[in-house]
């Protein structure tokens, strides 16, 4: 489950809009405003990367995307075998 009010503050504070986020992240504008509606759930590509486009720490990327920490561990396992 994603913290989409916290997602959405630290967007607020990243200065980027959502379009240009949208582009950066290579994620479509409709998806990226249909995640933050709560329609649908992030994807670990998508999670990966918003994190490096909004440039979030991995504990800030932790605390918005896996609030349940179990889904935590198919990220780490993506990201370490990459």
């Amino acid at each position: 489950m994603v913290d989409v009010d916290a997602l959405r503050k630290h967007i607020d504070r990243s200065g980027m809009t959502i379009v240009f986020i949208s582009e950066k992240s290579g994620i479509s504008r409709e998806t990226l405003y249909n995640r933050l509606s709560n329609q649908g759930e992030f994807k670990a590509s998508e999670i990966l990367s918003l994190s490096n486009t909004l440039n979030m720490s991995q504990s800030d990327r932790d605390e918005i995307f896996f609030v349940d920490k179990s889904e935590l561990n198919s990220l780490n396992t993506k990201v370490t075998t990459r």
